[in-house]
């Protein structure tokens, strides 16, 4: 297990659901697939041509999806496990370059020698993320990725009998869920559902030009940095 799994939750979990993370989308409903595939098409389109940072990479579905149109991705996941799903399975892009590393504290040598990044995409992430660390991770992209670099938060919304359930609330106000592994083992993560209000809010101060869509199953945000 990679040492960061010992004491992050989230990358514990995903390292434990890595090599079956993929089958899960063989239980969609016929209406999540045509969100999911509308959501495809339309961000693939907005990042056609970008040089993408993609955080939380995970298995690499949407890195290979954003392949098709992007200039260059450096897909970056912290879990070993899921990265190795990622280079070993489906096809691998001449314009995707994979990286472990822990997105609260990303290395300097990302962008390597093409230059900036002219976006950052984060698809289930972000709502893994308690509030803290979603202002650490804002600081950093401001820090790293700089003025007027593209980002774009892509998550699932609650669905009632499909989502899983809220299992509690923290005195900060972040939202927990209960997982299980294959095992059966039990995990609890950080899991948020914000309002259209709350995400402006959050976002407000790190980026402009907030927009924010909504599909039954998904939700995309998009901005600027600023």
């Amino acid at each position: 297990m990679d040492k960061n799994a010992a004491t992050n939750p989230v990358i514990a979990y995903f390292d434990c659901v890595a090599e079956f993370y993929d089958n899960e989308s063989a239980d969609y409903s016929e209406e999540q697939i045509e969100d999911l595939d509308e959501a495809h098409e339309q961000i693939a389109t907005l990042l056609a041509g970008h040089r993408i940072l993609e955080l939380g990479c995970g298995t690499g579905g949407w890195t290979e999806v954003l392949a098709e149109t992007a200039g260059s991705i450096v897909a970056v996941d912290a879990s070993a496990a899921m990265l190795e799903q990622a280079r070993t399975h489906g096809d691998a892009p001449a314009n995707v370059t994979y990286r472990q590393a822990d997105v609260l504290d990303l290395p300097d040598d990302l962008a390597g020698e093409g230059g900036k990044f002219t976006a950052v995409f984060m698809a289930g992430l972000w709502s893994h993320l308690t509030r803290d660390q979603q202002d650490l991770l804002l600081a950093s992209l401001k820090k790293r990725a700089g003025k007027d670099v593209l980002l774009v938060l892509f998550d699932d919304e609650y669905v009632e009998g499909e989502s899983a359930t809220i299992a509690r609330t923290d005195l900060q106000g972040n939202t927990y869920e209960i997982l299980q592994d294959a095992d059966g083992n039990r995990h609890e993560l950080p899991k948020g559902y914000p309002t259209d209000s709350a995400l402006r809010k959050k976002l407000g101060n790190a980026g402009r030009e907030i927009k924010i869509a909504r599909w039954e199953f998904y939700r995309v945000l998009t901005c600027r940095l600023k």
